[in-house]
């Protein structure tokens, strides 16, 4: 069985770096999120937003990779926002407490329009 690969595209809107993710994030997303991230960090944004739209699976190796990024944006002072969870990785996100420490949108609108 072929692993499904993580699809990222990086684009800014105004002060915010916003990462398309696609796909399912786990122990082989690691590369293609720290690429996204380097990429979308770059031109120093003042926050960063995951959306997760088309996101299909996030395993826990897949939080333990959200949390590195997470930690990232926290010691370079960037704000980390995420939107477009599933109901099921909100509650995810909400047990692992994940949701006490990135501002969660329901969709990436609500997030750029929120500043």
């Amino acid at each position: 069985m072929a692993e499904k690969v993580l699809e990222t595209s990086v684009r800014q809107e105004n002060t915010t770096a916003v990462i398309e993710l696609k796909g399912e994030i786990d122990k082989f997303s690691e590369s293609a999120l720290n690429r996204a991230y380097a990429e979308a960090t770059a031109a120093k944004p003042s926050n960063v937003l995951l959306n997760f739209k088309s996101v299909e699976y996030i395993n826990s190796t897949g939080i333990a990779l959200i949390v590195s990024l997470m930690a990232q944006a926290r010691k370079s002072g960037v704000k980390f926002i995420a939107a477009g969870l599933s109901d099921h990785y909100m509650e995810i996100f909400k047990i692992t407490r994940l949701s006490d420490f990135m501002t969660i949108y329901p969709d990436e609108a609500s997030a750029l329009n929120s500043k």
